[in-house]
């Protein structure tokens, strides 16, 4: 399996804490470890050694209730302003045509956000590179808020991981001045990895932010492996294309940075100078502030992995929609 690649040691709490784990399993495995004394210990620790017995002698009683939740942008057709004064019963949900019972509505105003920055780094953006610097600093200084967390990553012939969560802008902004181009484009890998090693188990509202000309050459997985582990992982992706910024427009590349967004709620923005990105950077801040969190609990229950095409209806007129066009249902034993 791939994996990204992680270019920050292990901070030293951690190395700390790897070293008295493995002293522990040593002692164990060594017939000398400490052991618990028998009464309760304070919150947080071991149990007594009796409540022990008696917890591993009862089977769990678990309910599962796996509800499916969405993103919704509303936006006037014409207008283009966002719409953030609907209600719960303005909205109907509809899973492969059954109609849903939303079960949960809030309006996404200041929710924490996990955001994956991934920054095309390939030979092909080396006259945009500085474009894409800047691009990527005023992002994260005009987004970012201190509830909000943000990861960077790095995409030319492989995936880098350059810095883990974080939020503080300034880790991230360190890195980001010292990128330099060069090698292939693999930017469906940087989607796929992201999306399974980063987001897969992050709970909340889930951002990927590309900034590529979307020209993939080098990539183990394809365009539609990437799609889907966005899918899986309910990632809304945008993308700020480069294809407009000191070189030739690549078409074919454009078109896939539509198609991911498009697919997963998001979307893509081609600016033609940092101007252009300033206005770009601001509608996806106010957008993110402005989201309908609709959840609800899907009427089929079968759990065959199957992929299932969601669509959302609003009763107001002259507005338009955005949001993932579906999920895949978890497979049986998962």
């Amino acid at each position: 399996m791939m994996k990204l690649i992680v270019t920050r040691a292990l901070p030293r709490p951690l190395i700390l804490g790897i070293l008295a784990f493995l002293a522990v399993l040593l002692a164990v495995q060594s017939g000398s470890a400490p052991r618990p004394s028998g009464g309760p210990k304070t919150p947080g620790g071991l149990i007594g050694s009796a409540q022990a017995q008696d917890a591993q002698q009862r089977e769990p009683f678990r309910i599962e209730v796996e509800a499916v939740n969405l993103q919704v942008t509303v936006h006037g057709s014409e207008s283009g302003k966002f719409v953030k004064d609907l209600e719960r019963s303005h909205f109907r949900i509809i899973e492969d045509g059954v109609l849903q019972q939303i079960t949960n509505f809030t309006q996404e105003t200041d929710l924490p956000l996990a955001i994956a920055l991934a920054v095309d780094t390939s030979a092909s953006v080396k006259l945009k590179l500085e474009f894409e610097k800047e691009a990527a600093l005023d992002f994260l200084f005009s987004v970012m808020r201190p509830t909000d967390r943000a990861l960077l990553l790095e995409f030319d012939s492989g995936v880098t991981l350059l810095h883990d969560f974080t939020s503080n802008p300034n880790d991230l902004a360190r890195e980001i001045n010292s990128l330099k181009a060069g090698g292939g484009t693999s930017l469906y890998d940087a989607i796929y990895l992201v999306s399974e090693q980063k987001m897969l188990d992050e709970e909340g509202r889930k951002v990927l932010v590309i900034m590529s000309d979307g020209a993939d050459v080098t990539s183990k997985h394809s365009f539609a492996e990437a799609l889907d582990m966005a899918f899986r992982s309910e990632t809304t992706v945008y993308a700020i294309s480069t294809t407009r910024f000191g070189a030739d427009v690549d078409h074919e590349g454009d078109n896939a940075l539509r198609q991911l967004v498009e697919n997963t709620g998001g979307q893509a923005y081609f600016p033609f100078s940092t101007r252009d990105l300033a206005k770009a950077f601001e509608t996806i801040n106010e957008e993110l502030r402005s989201q309908y969190n609709i959840a609800y609990v899907p009427t089929n229950k079968r759990r065959d992995g199957r992929f299932r095409e969601v669509k959302v209806e609003v009763s107001k007129s002259d507005v338009r929609l955005r949001h993932r066009k579906g999920y895949f249902a978890r497979p049986e034993g998962d």
